[in-house]
């Protein structure tokens, strides 16, 4: 008898191709029989131990989250009903150039206070590895779902360089070499960039086209969070390609948008970039999410020279009101680096999270909103939340075009990336519903993707792009990484007033072969483990 055999699905297996259906026979966490039409056809039925009726529903492989921020929510919160209620089986970590591994005692404590936006502070769990493999380790020992790590460079960059704005020397260079090339031996499936985030935001094109060399080395890819999605933004994209181009290795263009008002309905110059690269033979692909609003942290928008020395020395320059005068001058006027080159607009920068308490009902309003009630300016409302809730406060910010995301999302390079940031009490809703969003708005209300176009953008794309040979379809001998939905029913539950609120139409999910979600309960089963890079 075999562990579980799902009846009467309707298989839409990955790989872009109509849907069968089909019995599926699960065994020892893999696929190992698909019987297709087995009803109609009359033969006798495959039995197992457990039989689940999918009738009505549609079977697919789990879906793969290319941009994910749960570095630290894996370990903090084991139900993890955020992406596994999605049917996310697989999320892909160490995003935007800053995470923590590889690290010392002074990186990881620098590191901590520079993303207490994204993950807070993390002084509710031990944070004892220091190396890549120590902490994909330490993901083995039980998570929701699966998960892969990309080898920070800012991190790499902090760790050797510091937070100085200034070229790395030879013997720098060669040593941020030999970590990339170590997180990658020890398990990392690439290297990730954040190009407005400090200190990886100081990198020259040279000093990271000799590190993608070291990922293309290794069969890797680099996913870059560039250097401008605003102004500039079609130079930004250019310059990674170049690297990639340059290095030879693979390039995953990280979150690809094209915001603010300079770029709306720019969406065909960015594709025609791609496909240029794409004929010319560079290995590309790339992730959105199907939302507008973006997320960050309020300190991201500040000009990069006020991160110059890390985040005391930022803090400082808050404080100090000749130099807080220049950053306002910066964001509000000349434009920012952090804010892609474009005047803040302040009734676009929604304050969603906060770590001090005291600092709660600014939540859910913009920085404008805030300092009307308050009859402040909104410089001094933002400089206050910086300097009170040290660096932390999450913000949304509501810079993007519709017609932009959706004609992103066509494309034959498309993958989906939630880039869900979990915490705060108002956090953006594609981290709860990112996927049942693209399912539900996307392919059933919009027709903007076919269910099987979708399903490919969401499982076998990413699966290759991770060059994981057993997943992202399904397939007799593949991981039964899968999940069941109700095509006619499966929507986002979370929304910009209920951010948290969990899907519908998603009752199974499957990761390993085993149940985390069953009959759209989270199940408590800790079936995920690091995923690690396939050896070339």
């Amino acid at each position: 008898m075999e562990d579980l055999v799902i009846r009467d699905a309707d298989v839409v297996d990955g790989s872009g191709a109509d849907s069968y259906r089909a019995d599926v026979v699960v065994d020892g966490g893999r696929i190992v029989a698909i019987v297709k039409e087995a009803a109609a056809a009359g033969c006798q039925r495959p039995s197992a131990t457990r039989e689940l009726d999918a009738e009505g529903l549609v079977l697919s492989p789990g879906f793969i989250d290319m941009h994910a921020h749960s570095d630290l929510a894996l370990l903090r919160d084991p139900d993890h009903s955020a992406k596994a209620a999605q049917g996310v089986t697989l999320e892909v970590l160490g995003q935007d150039g800053l995470s923590y591994a590889p690290v010392d005692d002074r990186t990881r404590d620098e590191v901590r206070r520079a993303i207490a936006g994204w993950h807070g502070y993390g002084d509710d769990l031990d944070l004892d590895w220091q190396s890549v493999g120590a902490y994909l380790d330490r993901l083995d020992a039980g998570i929701a779902v699966n998960a892969a790590y990309l080898v920070p460079q800012g991190t790499v960059r902090a760790l050797v360089v510091g937070w100085e704005d200034r070229a790395a020397t030879p013997r720098e260079l060669d040593r941020m070499r030999q970590l990339v090339a170590e997180g990658l031996e020890q398990g990392a499936v690439g290297m990730s960039s954040g190009l407005t985030y400090p200190p990886g935001m100081y990198a020259t094109e040279a000093e990271l086209t000799e590190l993608c060399r070291v990922v293309a080395a290794y069969g890797g890819y680099y996913c870059p969070h560039h250097r401008s999605y605003g102004a500039g933004a079609l130079q930004a994209y250019e310059e990674m390609v170049r690297i990639a181009r340059k290095a030879g290795c693979a390039l995953h263009l990280a979150h690809a948008t094209m915001n603010f008002g300079v770029n709306e309905g720019r969406a065909g110059d960015l594709l025609a970039l791609l496909d240029e690269a794409l004929d010319s033979g560079v290995d590309l692909t790339f992730d959105t999410y199907p939302y507008t609003p973006g997320c960050t942290t309020l300190a991201a928008l500040l000009p990069s020279w006020a991160s110059e020395g890390g985040p005391e020395r930022l803090l400082r320059r808050l404080a100090d009101e000749e130099s807080a005068e220049r950053i306002r001058h910066a964001l509000e006027v000349t434009g920012s680096d952090g804010c892609h080159g474009v005047p803040v607009d302040w009734g676009t920068v929604e304050i969603s999270g906060v770590c001090d308490p005291v600092l709660a009902p600014y939540v859910g309003r913009t920085v404008q909103e805030s300092a009307d009630r308050r009859g402040e300016t909104p410089w001094a409302v933002a400089r206050r939340l910086l300097l009170q809730d040290r660096l932390a406060p999450a913000v949304l910010h509501h810079v993007g075009h519709e017609e932009n995301v959706r004609a992103l999302m066509r494309h034959r390079a498309h993958t989906g990336g939630s880039d869900g940031i979990l915490r705060g009490a108002k956090p953006h809703p594609r981290a709860y519903g990112t996927f049942p969003h693209y399912l539900g708005r996307y392919v059933r209300e919009l027709g903007v993707l076919s269910l099987p176009e979708c399903v490919a953008h969401l499982t076998s794309r990413p699966a290759a792009r991770l060059r994981l040979p057993d997943r992202g379809l399904v397939r007799e001998g593949y991981r039964a990484d899968l999940v069941l939905f109700d095509p006619a029913t499966v929507a986002a539950g979370a929304t910009f007033d209920d951010p948290r609120a969990l899907p519908a139409g998603i009752p199974h999910v499957l990761v390993d072969g085993r149940f985390v979600v069953e009959d759209g309960r989270r199940t408590g089963v800790l079936a995920g483990r690091a995923v690690r890079r396939t050896p070339v």
